[in-house]
């Protein structure tokens, strides 16, 4: 059982539109992923223009990727490698804990990641 950011069961992160290395909704990861596709992110238009000017455009659909291309709004596994160059650059988006695989760990502290937590995470003030 893969398990999140809290030790605890990795929960779906988006299934419309479909993400995860394996496109099966979760940001699990294995050996054959490379990039650690393994951070659940509320996208942004601010994410998504920075991350089309790193080479990375994730709004143009790639249908021979099964990629239909995001919006602000959407759900989306995110290589953990990306999300902490956001983050450094002041354009990282919201996270869903919860649905954020444990390996993300080894790229940046928990702490950080609970500052972006989604909003509905936030336990009330």
């Amino acid at each position: 059982m893969p398990l999140n950011v809290f030790g605890t069961e990795l929960e779906s992160c988006s299934h419309d539109p479909l993400t995860g290395f394996y496109r099966d909704g979760c940001c699990d990861t294995g050996p054959e992923d490379l990039g650690v596709h393994t951070v659940c992110v509320i996208a942004t238009e601010e994410f998504l223009e920075f991350s089309r000017g790193r080479g990375n455009d994730l709004s143009t659909p790639r249908p021979e990727f099964r990629f239909p291309g995001l919006r602000p709004g959407d759900r989306w596994c995110l290589c953990a490698s990306r999300w902490k160059e956001a983050w450094e650059a002041g354009k990282a988006p919201q996270v869903v804990l919860t649905a954020t695989h444990e390996a993300t760990l080894d790229f940046v502290p928990l702490d950080v990641l609970v500052k972006f937590a989604w909003r509905e995470e936030r336990a009330p003030r």
